[in-house]
This record gives C-alpha cells, structure tokens and sequence, in this order.
C-alpha cells in the first residue's frame, strides 16, 4: 500500500493511458493494479500443460488466472476504500449504444482493434471498431493512439475518394476520452493466412498475378499523394472474390512530407528506416516492403533482412525479368529501387513470358 500511494503521488500529474481489465488506484491518477502472483511458480494441469501458479492460505499452488476478473474468494482487495467508485450514470455513447464488439482482434498500449456489430443500419452489418487511447504510447513528438487511429481516418477517406478500394469508413466518434474508428469488415482472410494454409509455394504465374495485383495497389497509393509504410501480407486482405485489399494506414504519410518517426514491420522494413531522419523520402521503403512481399509469394519465404538469396538460387525457372525486378526493389540503395507503376508492368511482362514459356 505504501508503494502504491507512493508511485501515486509521484505520477498524479502525468499524463498516462489507460489500462484495459485494471483496476484504478485513485481516479485522479494513472497507477493501476490487479490480483496476481509476485514470483514466477508454475502448476501442471490434468493434460500436461503448465500455467501460473499463486500460493492459496493454506499454503497450496492453484492456478494464477492473471486477470482482475478471476480474484478468488480469499484474495481481498487492499485498495477497496481508496479507489474511485463508479459513477451511478455513464456516459451515453455510441460505444456502449450503436457499436457491439465480440471479439478483441488485437490489443496493445495505444489501443484495441475489435470486430463489432455496428447498430445504426437495418440490418446491423459487422464492422471493424479501432481504438486510438489517449496517452497511449506516446512518440516523442507528442502522437499517441488517438491520433494515430484519427489519422488513419483521414488517410483512408482521402485513398477511397479516388477510387482506391481501402475500407470504407462507416463511423468515428469520442467516448472515454479515446478516438474510436467504426470500418467496413472485409470478408475474407489475409494473404499472410492465406499463404500459410495453402502449406506450399504458389506457382510461379499465380505468384506473379498477385504480386502485379499488389504492385498496382501500392502504384495507386503513391499516385494519390501517400506512403503505405506497413505494406506486408497480414496487412493486405484477399476477398472471397479473390480480389487483393489494402489495410492499415495508421503509419501513413504525405509523399511530401515524410514522417520523421521510423514505421513498419520486420522483414519488410527497408535497412535505411534505422538511419538518422534528415527529410529522405520516405516512399522507397514501401517499394522494398513490396519486393518483400513478392518475394515471398515467389520464393515461399521472405528474404533474409541483410543478405537476401537472389531469386533465382531459392526457386528453378523463374522468368529472370522477375528477378531483376524483385532484386531492384530489396537494392540497399532506395535512389535505385523502380517505382512501383514501373515493377508493376515489369512482373507482367514476367507473367505474360511465364504463360507463354517464352523465358
């Protein structure tokens, strides 16, 4: 208790997100707590698996659930008096009134993504709802999820009104002072999922429609005045028509006005994301992210970060027209790296040869 009131009085003036499932100490302030054991003992279930372990009153090891939703019975709560009680009337918002989520797809510090229902139409359509919290991991230049999840907002209004077929945003509003982003549910799966169910590589025309398919998207995406900045196959969804769409734009930037903060994913982050930032575009690192990918769907793996295998050492009888080009765009050097409109005609001239055998 005393280093709760303690780390209290030092940190009641920050600013600080929430923690989701916590429990608050003071409302007035950012300390959060929860049941849940100090040391790291381990218990073996009925089936062999292993989880955490707290020790009960009588001594016993029982299972340490680690949420504030399984507390057992003899554990109490030494904050009880201190904390804030909840108010007797909430907030009406489309949060808790037009939007229902079911099911939490990702959760991290500066907020959650969840598949809801959306409430407002007739019949209620499933939607994706994004969460941007306030104070949620702050960059050093003040963004944090609430902006972050904002900006997307902007980015794909401004994609989907010149015809480029990113979600399309139903919905955004405020509650508990976090941004929420309601956007249309893309049936379908990823093309990271995809790959890995089929459990084998593509064939080579197959992997170069696709990639021709994403070099457009990504063409499309700069054209409009936008750098993707987090290309890769979890963010690109393929629809049971079999059609490839683009997501997640929250680290996009103007094309002339590129973001001092490094963005992106391993494996398709281009080496320079890690140089000091002195104004370089930032738009060559999505065509090393694309030649990334289309590597991938080539080769059945993406290329190694330092020193990626040329195409032609990990796959037999690939047109070496598509060689060049995935090479050209994974060159260290971003001045050299062809635009992706260019690597876009360049695969289907690859394909076109790949069909007719002329390679």
């Amino acid at each position: 208790m005393l280093l709760a009131r303690e780390l209290h009085r030092l940190t009641r003036r920050m600013n600080a997100p929430a923690v989701p499932f916590d429990l608050k100490y003071r409302a007035d302030g950012c300390v959060y707590y929860r049941y849940g054991a100090f040391k790291g003992f381990e218990v073996e279930g009925d089936k062999g698996e292993r989880t955490y372990a707290i020790r009960d009153p009588e001594g016993n090891l029982v299972p340490d659930m680690r949420n504030s939703a399984a507390t057992p019975e003899w554990a109490t709560d030494p904050f009880l008096p201190a904390r804030p009680r909840e108010a007797s009337v909430q907030a009406v918002t489309p949060l808790r009134m037009t939007f229902k989520a079911f099911r939490a797809l990702a959760q991290r510090g500066r907020g959650g993504v969840y598949q809801a229902l959306d409430l407002s139409v007739m019949p209620p359509r499933l939607c994706i709802l994004k969460e941007g919290r306030k104070d949620g991991e702050v960059s050093w230049d003040g963004r944090d999820g609430f902006w972050r999840v904002k900006h997307e907002q902007r980015v794909l209004r401004e994609l989907r009104d010149v015809g480029i077929n990113v979600p399309n945003v139903y919905s955004s509003f405020r509650a508990e002072k976090n941004f929420y982003l309601a956007v249309e549910f893309i049936e379908g799966e990823s093309l990271e999922k995809w790959l890995v169910r089929k459990r084998r590589r593509l064939s080579l025309a197959a992997a170069l429609r696709r990639g021709v398919e994403l070099a457009r998207i990504v063409s499309h995406i700069h054209a409009a005045g936008w750098v993707w900045r987090d290309c890769k196959p979890g963010n690109v969804v393929i629809t049971k028509g079999g059609e490839l769409r683009p997501l997640d734009f929250e680290g996009a930037c103007p094309v002339d006005r590129p973001d001092p903060l490094p963005w992106g994913t391993p494996c398709y982050t281009s080496p320079e994301v890690a140089d000091a930032f002195r104004g370089q575009s930032r738009l060559p690192e999505d065509l090393y992210a694309l030649g990334a990918v289309v590597y991938l769907l080539i080769a059945g793996r993406p290329p190694d970060d330092s020193n990626p295998l040329p195409l032609e050492e990990v796959r037999r009888n690939i047109p070496r027209g598509a060689c060049r080009v995935v090479a050209d765009l994974l060159d260290h050097d971003p001045c050299r790296r062809p635009g992706a409109l260019v690597a876009a005609q360049r695969l289907e001239e690859s394909l076109s040869c790949q069909i007719s055998r002329r390679c």
